[in-house]
């Protein structure tokens, strides 16, 4: 899948310090997840599905 032009976004949980940030983008059926350290790194990809549910999981730690 090419996420090359994919509309990138800064998590709101992630901090300004540059720290432990994520970025998220939706493209049809899919959302990416990145590190925005890494942009060019590994990507992982869910169904919108399963992106509800692992942020759900989150939430709840």
């Amino acid at each position: 899948m090419d996420l090359s032009k994919a509309p990138w976004r800064k998590a709101t949980k992630s901090g300004e310090n540059g720290g432990a940030c994520v970025e998220v983008a939706s493209v049809p059926g899919t959302v990416a997840i990145r590190d925005s350290k890494d942009p060019k790194g590994t990507k992982l990809t869910l169904s919108h599905e399963n992106f509800r549910h692992l942020t759900q999981a989150l939430k709840n730690l």
